[in-house]
């Protein structure tokens, strides 16, 4: 079998070419915080919080209150488990697009991603 590694910050996605698998790339069981909110200029924005189930470079599956339509354009910011130089909390910021949904889990496909900092619990920007 032969192996692609995929580099993505400082986490390896290692791209498998298998016959039995449909999916690109690798998922990793991490479980997050995560906040949503839909991203339809037309239609109420809706807004909730769940937590990650697993997550990969091109998509990621988490628990929703709502029930949203495939299709359904999402951006999501999920409280990442690393932090910049030791110091600073991150947030993984991504919008795509509901891609399944399934009694209380969402599946998002990972069209743009970002990291933002965060700030630490207690303190006031200013």
């Amino acid at each position: 079998m032969s192996e692609n590694v995929l580099t993505l910050g400082n986490r390896l996605d290692v791209l498998a070419s298998t016959n039995s698998e449909r999916r690109k790339s690798s998922r990793f069981p991490i479980e997050r915080e995560v906040r949503y909110k839909t991203l339809n200029q037309r239609a109420e924005i809706l807004a909730g919080n769940g937590r990650t189930l697993n997550i990969s470079s091109s998509g990621v599956l988490f628990t929703s209150d709502h029930d949203l339509p495939v299709g359904t354009r999402l951006e999501v910011s999920i409280s990442w488990p690393a932090q910049l130089n030791e110091k600073c909390l991150l947030n993984l910021v991504a919008r795509g697009r509901v891609t399944r949904h399934n009694k209380g889990h969402l599946a998002l496909q990972i069209q743009q991603y970002e990291f933002r900092t965060q700030s630490r619990p207690g303190t006031i920007a200013g």
